[in-house]
C-alpha cells in the first residue's frame, strides 16, 4: 500500500464505478430538482472559472440527492459558431497551407467535426477528473440530431408569428471574418487617436451669427463623411436654430445635404455640429431613422470604399436611380488609406480646421483583433420587443429570482430598451438557417425543402438553401427545454422543467440568460397553456480572474486548466497550451512573455478538494478531503 495518498489513481477508480453503475442518474423517486450546465464552448478546455462555477452546481446537485430529491445535473456542450470556425480554418491553414474555400463546405465541416471529437473529450475529460456528478447518459451538444430539430422548429415557429423577419440593417461587421458578430464579441478598447475638426461650407449664401460660411463638425472618422447624409444641431442651440432647413455642401463629393434638429445633439461638445452617417454608425443610424433621411453605405465588407455608392431608404429599399457618386481617388482604399488621403485632400483644400488628440473607446473583434465596422447588410432578425415583455413581468412578479437580487436591475435595463437580435452569421459552422430562395431572390421558411415544396406549391422550381448560420445563442437559448427532449413531449420534458436553478456568470446576462427566458416563455407552455420559464432561481456568480484583474479567456492568454493545478505543469508544456491553436495568432509573444514572469517554473501539483469514496446519494455514506494542498516536490 502506498504510504502517500495518491488522488489520481483513488479517485479514477471510484469515478469510474460512480459512472458504470449510473449513480448521477435520476432515482425516478421523490421531488424533481434540476440544473442544466451552462455548456462550454468545444473550442479547447475548461479553465478555472469553469472549475468555479461546476463546483457551485455540484454542491447543489449533491446536496438536493442526499436529500432525496429526484436530482438531474443536465451535461453538454455548445459548438461555439464563429471561435471553433475560426481555430480550425487556422489549423488547416497551419497544417495543409488551405483555405476552408480550399476545401469546400462540405470537407472543411468534416474537419471541424474532428475537432469536435478532440476537444469534446478534453472537456468531458476534464468534468471526469473533476468529480462532476452530472448524468453522461444525457449527454448533449447543441448541434446533435435532436438539437438540429429543435433549433429547426424554434425559427420556423417564430417566424410563422411574425416574431423573425430578414431586412437590411446595422450590424457589427468583421472586415477579417466577413462576418455579423454579436455585441458580445465586441472588446471596447481605450485608445489613443484624433478628432479632426472640419468645415462643411453653407449654400445659397447663409453664414454663421459670426459671419463664416461654414460649419465646423468634429469626427474621429474622416473617412465616413463619404457617406453623410445631413448635419445635426440641437433645436434650441441659438448659434444654429436660423440655419435648421438650409444646406450644405459636402466636402469633397460636392452632394447637398440638409442641416437637420434633434435633442441627441449635445450643445456643449465641440461645435455643437455634428455630421449624420446612417449607414456607418449606430447613433446615427437611429437619427436618420427618425428624419427620413435614408442610408448611403461607402464600404464592401473589406472595409474598403466601394467603386459605386449603395443608396437606400430608410425602411432598406434600394434607391434604384440616385446621383451620388464617389471620388475616383478614393475608390477601392482601405478605410484607413482612405482615411489619410481625405485628410491630405481636406488640409489642400483649406477644409481641415484643426487636429486634436482624443482617447476614445474602439470596438475590436474579440477574436480577429480587428477594428468592427458598422455596416448595412442583409440579415436575419427576431424582433425582440414582444419577447421582453413577458420576459420582464416573470421577474417582475417572482418567477424568476436573481440571486443576488441586485443583477435584476442589470436584468432589467437592458431589457426595457432591448434592441432587435441580428441571428444570422456568414459561417459555414453552425445551424443552417431553414430557408430557401429562387431565383428571383424570393424566400420560403420551413423545416426541410420538401415541406417548403408542398407549403408553397413550388413544384420542381429550383431552390437554393440560405448559405448562412444561425448565431450560437439562438441555439444554446433553448438549452433548457432543448435538452429535454423539445419538441416532442417527453417525459424528462415534463418532470425537469422548468429547472430549478441555472449557475452562471453575470457578464452573460444580456446575451444567454435574458435570451433563454424570452425564447423559453415563448416557445414552451405548461399543462394549462401558461408560459414556461426556463428556471426558477439564477445564481449569479463572480468572475475568476487573473493576476491583473483580467476575466480568463483565451484569447488573452491567460486560462488555467483546474488539471494543470491538481496534477502540475512544466513550463514548456504549459506555453504550448495558453499560445497554441489561437484566434490572434499576433498575441503569442506577449502571452509567452507574460507566462514567463508569473509562472517561471510552470505550475506545482496540488492536492485537490475532492469526494473519494461513494456518490452523495440518500442512504449511502460519504467521505471527502477538504484540504487544498500543495504537494511536496
Amino acid at each position: 500500500m502506498e504510504k502517500t495518498y495518491n488522488p489520481s489513481a483513488i479517485e479514477q477508480q471510484w469515478y469510474q464505478q460512480w459512472e458504470d453503475n449510473n449513480y448521477f442518474a435520476p432515482s425516478g423517486e421523490g421531488t424533481p430538482y434540476s440544473i442544466v450546465i451552462p455548456p462550454p464552448n468545444v473550442t479547447g478546455s475548461l479553465h478555472m472559472g469553469h472549475a468555479f462555477q461546476d463546483t457551485i452546481m455540484d454542491a447543489l446537485t449533491r446536496f438536493k440527492r442526499m436529500q432525496g430529491h429526484d436530482t438531474l445535473w443536465q451535461v453538454g456542450t455548445d459548438h461555439a459558431g464563429i471561435a471553433t470556425q475560426m481555430l480550425v480554418e487556422r489549423k488547416i491553414q497551419a497544417e495543409e497551407g488551405k483555405t476552408r474555400h480550399d476545401l469546400g463546405r462540405g470537407k472543411f465541416l468534416e474537419k471541424v467535426w474532428e475537432w469536435k471529437a478532440e476537444s469534446g473529450g478534453t472537456i468531458t475529460q476534464q468534468l471526469r477528473r473533476m468529480g462532476a456528478s452530472v448524468d453522461w447518459s444525457r449527454e448533449r451538444f447543441t448541434m446533435d440530431d435532436g438539437f438540429y430539430t429543435a433549433v429547426q422548429e424554434a425559427f420556423v415557429r417564430l417566424y410563422d408569428d411574425g416574431l423573425i423577419y430578414r431586412g437590411k440593417r446595422l450590424v457589427n461587421w468583421d472586415p477579417k471574418l466577413h462576418t455579423a458578430i454579436s455585441d458580445l464579441e465586441v472588446e471596447s478598447i481605450d485608445e489613443k487617436g484624433y478628432l479632426w475638426h472640419l468645415r462643411y461650407p453653407l449654400v445659397g449664401g447663409a453664414t454663421t451669427d459670426d459671419g463664416k460660411n461654414f460649419l465646423v463638425v468634429a469626427t474621429t472618422r474622416p473617412e465616413t463623411m463619404l457617406g453623410d447624409a445631413a448635419v445635426a444641431v440641437h433645436p434650441k442651440d441659438e448659434r444654429y436654430k436660423h440655419l435648421i432647413g438650409q444646406f450644405i455642401e459636402l466636402p469633397l463629393v460636392g452632394r447637398l445635404i440638409p442641416i437637420i434638429a434633434d435633442d441627441y445633439v449635445d450643445q456643449e461638445f465641440g461645435t455643437g455640429c455634428v455630421k449624420i452617417t446612417p449607414a456607418h454608425d449606430f447613433n446615427d443610424y437611429t437619427m436618420g431613422q427618425r428624419h427620413d433621411l435614408g442610408m448611403i453605405n461607402v464600404f464592401d465588407h473589406d472595409a474598403a470604399i466601394v467603386q459605386v455608392p449603395e443608396v437606400y431608404t430608410t425602411s432598406g429599399t434600394v434607391v434604384a436611380e440616385h446621383e451620388e457618386s464617389i471620388p475616383a481617388a478614393y475608390r477601392g482604399l482601405d478605410r484607413f488609406v482612405a482615411r489619410e488621403q481625405i485628410v491630405t485632400d481636406l488640409t489642400a483644400a483649406g477644409l481641415l480646421e484643426e487636429i486634436e488628440d482624443h482617447g476614445l473607446k474602439v470596438p475590436r473583434g474579440d477574436r480577429s483583433g480587428l477594428i468592427i465596422e458598422p455596416l448595412l447588410t442583409d440579415q436575419w432578425f427576431v424582433s425582440t420587443k414582444p419577447l421582453a415583455k413577458p420576459a420582464i413581468e416573470a421577474v417582475e412578479n417572482g418567477r424568476i429570482e436573481f440571486v443576488p437580487k441586485q443583477w435584476e436591475n442589470t436584468y432589467f435595463s437592458w431589457m426595457r430598451d432591448i434592441q432587435d437580435w441580428c441571428i444570422s452569421r456568414q459561417l459555414w459552422w453552425g445551424h443552417r438557417i431553414p430557408a430557401w430562395y429562387d431565383d428571383d431572390g424570393a424566400f420560403y421558411v420551413g423545416r426541410s425543402e420538401a415541406e417548403v415544396r408542398l407549403k408553397h406549391k413550388l413544384g420542381d422550381i429550383n431552390l437554393k438553401q440560405d448559405e448562412d448560420v444561425l448565431d450560437t445563442w439562438f441555439s444554446s437559448g433553448l438549452w433548457t427545454f432543448g435538452t429535454l427532449g423539445w419538441p416532442n413531449s417527453t417525459e424528462a420534458l415534463a418532470k425537469y422543467h422548468p429547472t430549478d436553478v441555472l449557475v452562471t456568470g453575470f457578464d452573460i446576462i444580456f446575451f444567454w440568460v435574458a435570451r433563454m427566458i424570452m425564447m423559453t416563455m415563448h416557445l414552451t407552455k405548461d399543462e394549462t397553456g401558461e408560459a414556461q420559464v426556463p428556471f426558477k432561481t439564477v445564481y449569479v456568480h463572480g468572475l475568476v480572474r487573473d493576476q491583473d484583474g483580467e476575466k480568463m479567456s483565451k484569447s488573452k492568454g491567460n486560462v488555467i486548466d483546474p488539471l494543470d493545478l491538481i496534477d502540475g505543469i512544466k513550463l514548456d508544456a504549459l506555453l504550448e497550451k495558453r499560445t497554441g491553436n489561437m484566434m490572434q495568432p499576433q498575441l503569442a509573444k506577449k502571452i509567452e512573455k507574460q507566462t514567463l514572469k508569473h509562472f517561471p517554473d510552470g505550475i506545482a501539483s496540488y492536492l485537490p478538494l475532492r469526494h473519494i469514496s461513494e456518490p452523495t446519494r440518500l442512504g449511502m455514506r460519504s467521505y471527502a478531503v477538504f484540504r487544498l494542498k500543495k504537494k511536496k516536490q
